[in-house]
């Protein structure tokens, strides 16, 4: 048997071994947001140094990451799929390439010094081919020499084998995918011989390489990036169920705990559901540790998402006792990884409880207006999308209630109006979110500057308790969010903006320094990065004026921004605000 915590340890002496620095894991709200709501991969907090800045630990770095991805969470409740993850990973920064990497895949899998898999049991998808790119010839040829017959070589297109980019442009690649034979079928349709592109799962994909060699253009074109990077990524959670053969990621050591404390407070929840409640609440837990509070928007919305499916499974799910103990058991698992899981577990329950109580208020709302439709025996889609939009009714409880009561959901036009809402959603957020860090263009480099500059003038003028909650930059605007109870008047909006165009007009230097974490908090540097005594961080200064830890793009002096503007200040959560910015 291995635990999480063996695997993780085992993972990051091997590679550095192999030359690679440790660096930490980054928060899951992105620094400066770039183009997502959350870290979705582990390259995320990496991408101004996969486009050419360098890194303070050099050209080979090793970590593991905790994400978050939003396009699986109808898919949890099987055996493989989370919301929350974490990703081991390391990276070539224009140092090696395919072979090397594919190399040390190898080694850390089938030697019997590292994880002892049995060779017999792999295979790998390379990428086919197509209009954009050519086949992916250097991998397969590099497979082909640590032993990997042809015959568990499969070429797969685009939509199997190409990573990236986060956003709508930036750097991408062809990847190469191993996959673990887990000899068991999980549906009826599987076929003798499927292979890693089959979906009945008995393949699960443990390892991804990524070969990061081209830029995607906003008119979708792709050009060969002058640096050639290597960004790979390999899912704890489920190489950890691989080798102790187990037949879901909801035994390993990090989650059958919560499974368990979940099947205690509610014997009657069915596997799905209570693999749903496992998955979410120690999601939500992770995201509200990290500064996400629920809401009907962005973040909040996701993080409100997850926690009222939970509590539509089953009326205990309903009970404050019944989640904070659950929240605890996260904290007990993840308190010697992530600290903050267990120290901030006050804070934590108290935001759970507080959405557990609007989503009590909802409940009792849409239950009366459930009842109502459910007096003529068959509720439609419409119906039950109307309970979801507008009383936030989710359809979980609308199920939960029919079956019940002994009323029908026309369930597939539920989903048809789901998807409708979906695409208009997805539409919008695609505009919201399509610039960041990913995007280094000018105006963007200059908001990002100006958002470091903001965040002094709130803390001069408002006083220290003032910390960055999130933020999201785009060529067109910056967007910050910071830690403050109340709404600003407009004399301190005004003192704010003043102090930042007098900063602006003094022309001062922008200056970049490396320093050791340690070192960087000693002299009171904030920021949302995280690290520990030893690392070597990024710090960006403007003299006597601002300090922070950050690894993006910034002017090299305040003169270049411009006039910097306010032009909206409003509410976010409780205890959040948030202000809009330009800079002309």
């Amino acid at each position: 048997m291995i635990s999480t915590l063996e695997l993780r340890e085992k993972y990051l002496n091997f590679f550095e071994g192999k030359g690679h620095a440790v660096i930490p894991s980054a928060p899951l709200v992105p620094e400066g947001d770039p183009t997502a709501l959350f870290i979705s991969a582990g390259m995320h907090p990496l991408v101004p140094y996969l486009l050419g800045e360098a890194h303070p630990k050099g050209k080979r770095l090793v970590n593991y990451q905790r994400c978050f991805r939003t396009t699986d969470i109808d898919e949890v409740g099987d055996p493989w799929h989370l919301t929350f993850f974490e990703m081991l990973g390391n990276w070539s920064l224009g140092d090696y390439w395919k072979q090397d990497s594919i190399k040390y895949s190898w080694e850390f899998l089938v030697d019997k010094k590292w994880l002892g898999l049995n060779p017999n049991k792999l295979a790998v998808s390379v990428f086919a081919g197509d209009d954009d790119a050519p086949r992916d010839l250097e991998s397969s040829e590099a497979w082909r020499s640590r032993g990997v017959p042809k015959e568990k070589i499969y070429y797969l297109p685009k939509d199997n084998n190409w990573w990236g980019p986060v956003g709508p442009t930036g750097p991408c690649g062809p990847d190469t995918e191993i996959f673990y034979d887990t000899g068991v079928s999980f549906s009826e349709h599987s076929v003798p011989g499927c292979g890693p592109a089959c979906s009945c799962g008995r393949w699960v994909e443990i390892w991804n390489n990524v070969f990061m060699e081209y830029e995607k253009h906003p008119d979708g074109t792709f050009t060969k990036l002058h640096q050639q990077n290597v960004d790979t990524g390999m899912g704890l959670e489920r190489t950890t169920a691989v080798l102790n053969g187990f037949e879901s990621n909801f035994e390993i050591d990090t989650i059958k705990p919560l499974v368990a404390e979940i099947k205690v407070k509610v014997p009657e929840l069915d596997e799905r559901g209570t693999r749903i409640a496992a998955d979410h609440i120690r999601a939500a837990t992770m995201i509200i540790m990290d500064g996400v509070e629920p809401s009907n928007k962005d973040r909040g919305y996701l993080l409100r998402r997850l926690l009222r499916k939970v509590m539509s499974q089953h009326p205990q799910l309903r009970e404050a006792e019944v989640l904070s103990d659950v929240v605890g058991e996260v904290g007990s698992i993840f308190k010697n990884i992530y600290p903050k899981a267990e120290s901030d577990q006050a804070r934590i329950k108290a935001v759970v409880n507080a959405e557990l109580e609007k989503f009590n208020l909802t409940f009792i709302r849409g239950e009366r207006h459930f009842r109502a439709l459910a007096e003529k025996g068959t509720i439609t889609g419409k119906e039950s999308f109307d309970l979801y939009s507008s009383f936030g009714f989710p359809i979980d409880a609308t199920k939960e209630l029919a079956r019940t009561s002994g009323a029908t959901v026309d369930l597939e036009e539920f989903e048809q109006e789901f998807k409708k809402h979906q695409e208009v959603s997805r539409a919008g957020s695609d505009q919201k979110f399509k610039g960041g860090l990913a995007d280094q263009s000018e105006a963007t480099t200059k908001l990002h500057t100006a958002t470091h500059m903001l965040q002094a003038a709130l803390r001069i003028t408002l006083g220290e308790h003032v910390l960055q909650k999130g933020s999201n930059i785009t060529p067109e605007r910056l967007r910050f969010d910071f830690s403050h109870p109340d709404k600003l008047t407009p004399d301190q909006l005004q003192a704010v903006e003043d102090l930042v165009n007098e900063k602006i007009k003094e022309d001062l230097p922008v200056e970049k320094e490396v320093v050791d974490y340690a070192e960087g908090v000693k002299r009171g540097a904030i920021g949302v990065l995280e690290g520990k005594p030893g690392d070597q961080v990024s710090i960006y200064s403007i003299p006597e004026f601002s300090l922070e830890f950050c690894g993006g793009p910034h002017v090299t002096h305040t003169g270049a921004l411009g006039h910097f503007k306010v032009i909206r200040e409003e509410a976010v959560s409780a205890g959040v605000r948030r202000i809009k910015a330009v800079v002309d």
